[in-house]
């Protein structure tokens, strides 16, 4: 999966994760409240291994130009 559909899936995932933990609130379930915490927290890990893919992506690209002119 690339960057960008890891950083979109995290987004996703952080909202959703969100708007549980408030309806957890509002309706007093602990329960969903933690699965909402859970979910939002996952969504944070896929936006930080999209931005991981996307850095690594970069350095790539940057050496592969950097040889490509040495040559």
């Amino acid at each position: 999966m690339g960057s960008t559909m890891d950083k979109a899936k995290g987004i996703a995932n952080e909202a959703a994760g969100k708007a549980k933990q408030h309806i957890g609130e509002a309706i007093d379930s602990p329960k969903l409240q933690a699965e909402g915490a859970i979910q939002e927290a996952k969504g944070h890990a896929q936006k930080a291994l999209g931005d991981a893919k996307a850095a690594a992506k970069d350095a790539a690209n940057k050496a592969a130009d950097f040889a490509n002119r040495k040559l």
